[in-house]
């Protein structure tokens, strides 16, 4: 669904079936304790573009509010795990390296 950003996420939901606003992210939502989501937060989330970058059913995703500043509005940070390695903090647009084999040709090797 798209996010009030404009960006296809599948973690946002919004409901406005007969005049209804509902819109939440079930990611943070999922997060314990649940974090507090406002629509502002989808401008600057790197959620969308990590899940167009990696679909690996292994991977979890973490979310985090930080304030980088504290005049800068919070943004959504991501830590990740993977289910099937047990690896941790890892590049979530690449992935963990070992649930999906690099073909031979980003391997360097000429067969």
């Amino acid at each position: 669904m798209k996010t009030p950003a404009g960006k296809e996420c599948r973690y946002f939901y919004g409901d406005y079936y007969r005049g209804r606003n509902q819109e939440e992210c079930r990611l943070l939502q999922s997060a314990r304790p649940a974090l507090l989501w406002s629509a502002e937060l989808c401008k600057t989330c790197p959620v969308p573009a990590i899940l167009m970058a990696n679909a690996c059913p292994h991977m979890v995703l973490e979310p985090r509010l930080t304030r980088p500043f504290p005049f800068i509005k919070r943004q959504v940070e991501i830590r990740t795990a993977c289910e099937r390695s047990k690896g941790r903090d890892f590049d979530p647009h690449i992935g963990c390296g070992e649930c999906h084999q690099l073909p031979p040709i980003f391997l360097g090797d000429s067969s």
